[in-house]
């Protein structure tokens, strides 16, 4: 699984780089290259002209309708983070032949990082370009908010979906809060995801996994060398440093709080000093800590240390079927549970093909999707089960969703919110000046 793959994008926070006044014109806007897996469609729709969200298992949802015959032989440009070879090529070999057979649109994906999407966005509004190359942007988080401050997304469009009014439930928090900030209608949920330690059986068995604080500061004790987390901001990095912050002083600290430095900074001291004890005992004693998510994967997969961590629920199974990682290897949770989101799917303010967007996005939505998604990627759905027919529910309970990986109820069962996005940037930086080589 993926988060826009949060768990593994860059992220900077750029409020205050991407104001108006203060932006670069010569700002970057060239995309990386990534290499695809082979991930084929077996799925064949009708082409249809009209999506409409009447439905006889749902007869109160919205009689909305987008006009699909106005976007036939456009292209939509999808930006987003291409470190994800698996989501690339489900993208490219499913979805985008799903919208071109269904809708004759073109899905061009443009693989770049979340910072150099929003400096390119901000540079093509400050400089007046009413229609710019983005369309579709993978956001959440701090990165969502500073867009939305900037008023640099198009909106609100969710309530024109007919498949997000009539398989979403729009009042749910984790569909309303991105972060603990209000999505308003300016972005569209993706997919979601939950944070969870991997480890192999074979080496730690499952009654040592350290699921409390005590147990993994008794467990990198006994382990010298073996333990780590990547570096800040990387978001896996960043969700772990986060999750002991919830664990050890609770996310309701920041209700009220004022996002200043030394405001946070007092409030989060215990898990500060927490995860400073730690140092000591991590892999090259806590001086530096590995650059990325997918360097700690690779460092878990060669037995450098005896412990992974990701946002992708699922994705254990994933690197079982593909053989990086052997059979024994499973997920775990903190008892006290876990950090999780959902990702989010926006729309440029300048976007050349908004209606094209609407109609990527709401296809995003369709139940057979997300099913498939669900099945190929094991990404967790966005879709209110109570809002499917039989049918559709029976598509999602026959996913198997492989070994090492967590029921869903019981990741549910101990789901934690995320932090309000304004205080992640904070938290990074207390982080980088407190705990680094303490």
């Amino acid at each position: 699984m993926e988060i826009w793959r949060d768990s593994m994008k860059k992220r900077i926070f750029l409020a205050a780089a991407l104001s108006f006044g203060l932006l670069l014109s010569g700002c970057s806007n060239t995309s990386k290259t990534t290499n695809n897996s082979n991930n084929s469609s077996e799925t064949t729709v009708a082409t249809s002209t009209t999506v409409a969200s009447t439905t006889t298992e749902n007869p109160s949802a919205a009689n909305t309708e987008l006009d699909t015959k106005s976007v036939a032989g456009t292209t939509v440009n999808f930006y987003g983070w291409g470190g994800d070879d698996k989501l690339n090529a489900w993208l490219d070999d499913y979805f985008a032949p799903r919208m071109k057979e269904k809708y004759n649109v073109t899905l061009k994906r443009v693989p770049m990082d979340i910072d150099q999407i929003l400096s390119q966005l901000s540079g093509e509004i400050q400089a007046g370009e009413k229609e710019g190359d983005i369309d579709m942007i993978w956001i959440n988080g701090e990165n969502f908010k500073t867009a939305k401050d900037n008023q640099m997304l198009y909106g609100p469009f969710t309530d024109k979906l007919p498949n997000f009014n009539r398989y979403v439930d729009a009042n749910a928090d984790n569909i309303k809060y991105d972060f603990a900030y209000p999505v308003d209608g300016y972005e569209a949920p993706y997919g979601k995801a939950q944070f969870v330690f991997e480890a192999d059986t074979a080496t730690v068995p499952a009654s040592e996994f350290p699921t409390d604080l005590d147990k993994l500061e008794e467990f990198v004790k006994a382990h010298p060398g073996k333990f780590t987390y990547p570096a800040l901001p990387d978001f896996t990095g960043s969700a772990f440093v986060r999750n002991v912050i919830a664990i050890t002083v609770g996310n309701d600290i920041f209700k009220g709080l004022k996002p200043t430095k030394i405001d946070v900074k007092i409030e989060i001291t215990p898990a500060i000093d927490y995860l400073k004890s730690l140092n000591p005992y991590l892999w090259n004693q806590g001086k530096t800590f590995p650059a990325s998510s997918t360097e700690l994967e690779n460092m878990f997969a060669d037995g450098e240390v005896l412990i992974n961590m990701t946002y992708g629920a699922y994705s254990v199974a994933a690197n079982i079927e593909s053989g990086k990682f052997p059979e024994t290897v499973q997920s775990f949770q903190f008892d006290k549970g876990t950090l999780g989101n959902t990702n989010y799917i926006a729309i440029a303010k300048n976007s050349k093909n908004k209606e094209g967007a609407m109609v990527a996005i709401n296809e995003m939505l369709d139940p057979e999707v997300q099913a498939n998604r669900y099945a190929k990627l094991k990404t967790i759905p966005v879709l209110d089960n109570a809002k499917l027919s039989s049918e559709q529910k029976a598509a999602f309970d026959q996913v198997d969703l492989g070994k090492g990986t967590i029921p869903q109820q019981e990741l549910a069962s101990k789901f934690i919110p995320e932090i309000p996005a304004e205080f992640v940037p904070i938290i990074e930086e207390i982080w980088n000046e407190e705990v680094v080589g303490k």
